[in-house]
């Protein structure tokens, strides 16, 4: 059984990829924050040489796009200069890198969905910091290093610690305290479901995968407002809800219009995702479950 070294235990795509981790014959070990904070390089040295992993996976990010506008030097700090360092030490003591990055990459123009190798332009500076911490992983360690970006990511019964829920949990919220609810219409996205995604992780991470960047998103896209006519069909919301065009801007932040990704290497080794339609479906009965 090989052994994962993960960073970001709390998070939608942490919890997930724990739970999973036994079926796919890893052995996953993971740290609180103030035992393995991706910011502290001779922690996560230490801890490499004490567990000797095959493989270091990296979820955490700065990703609170206002915060990050705030706080750039935040930003580049986890989502640039910690990726570096993690490439270096996963370089060093010969650990397979894989880390997470965005849509955010792109800005939007494209009208289509992104493929792997389609050209990078980021609006704002959380894809930025994103970037740059894919080049830095990538040229570091081109060797051992997997980035894996993907879209509206959701999961778990809270959702993200750092947002406070998800998208799919916020506008359940939203509508059990409001009569009429304005939602996006002009971006189209790929949003992602946490279990899919940890899957689909874990069978890269078995395949024949050449190290690189890939695409792992449900299959399928929408535009938020689809996205959330969805949920109010499958959780019976009768609540107002209006499409509405912002510009490509939220919070005053420019977001990019159509960043809905396209998964074509890993489909092309067999790794394909459920529908975003499905992989609702499956978190919405999850909730209800729970």
């Amino acid at each position: 059984m090989k052994k994962i070294l993960l960073i970001g235990q709390t998070g939608q795509l942490g919890a997930e990829l724990i739970k999973e981790g036994a079926s796919f014959d890893f052995e996953i070990i993971s740290f609180e924050k103030n035992n393995l904070n991706v910011n502290d390089r001779l922690q996560i040295e230490k801890k490499i040489i004490e567990i000797k992993p095959d493989v270091l996976i990296n979820t955490s990010a700065y990703h609170v796009l206002s915060q990050c506008e705030q706080n750039p030097d935040k930003a580049m700090l986890t989502n640039f200069i910690a990726v570096r360092n993690l490439a270096e030490l996963c370089r060093d003591n010969n650990v397979v890198f894989v880390t997470y990055s965005t849509d955010y990459v792109f800005d939007g123009q494209k009208g289509l969905a992104y493929e792997e190798s389609d050209l990078s332009n980021p609006l704002q500076v959380y894809g930025f910091s994103k970037l740059a911490g894919e080049y830095a992983a990538l040229s570091i360690f081109p060797e051992g290093t997997f980035v894996i970006r993907t879209n509206g990511v959701y999961g778990g019964k809270n959702g993200s610690p750092e947002k406070n829920g998800n998208f799919v949990l916020n506008i359940i919220k939203e509508a059990n305290n409001k009569e009429l609810i304005e939602v996006s219409a002009e971006q189209i996205v790929s949003p992602t479901y946490a279990s899919d995604l940890s899957v689909a992780s874990l069978k890269l991470l078995n395949s024949q995968a050449l190290p690189g960047i890939y695409h792992l998103v449900n299959e399928g896209s929408c535009s938020w407002y689809e996205f959330t006519q969805e949920i109010y069909k499958l959780n019976g919301i009768k609540k107002l809800l209006k499409p509405i065009d912002r510009g490509g801007l939220s919070g005053g932040i420019k977001r990019p219009k159509f960043s809905a990704l396209q998964n074509t290497k890993a489909k092309a080794l067999g790794i394909i995702l459920p529908s975003w339609q499905d992989g609702l479906n499956r978190y919405v009965t999850f909730l209800k479950n729970f």
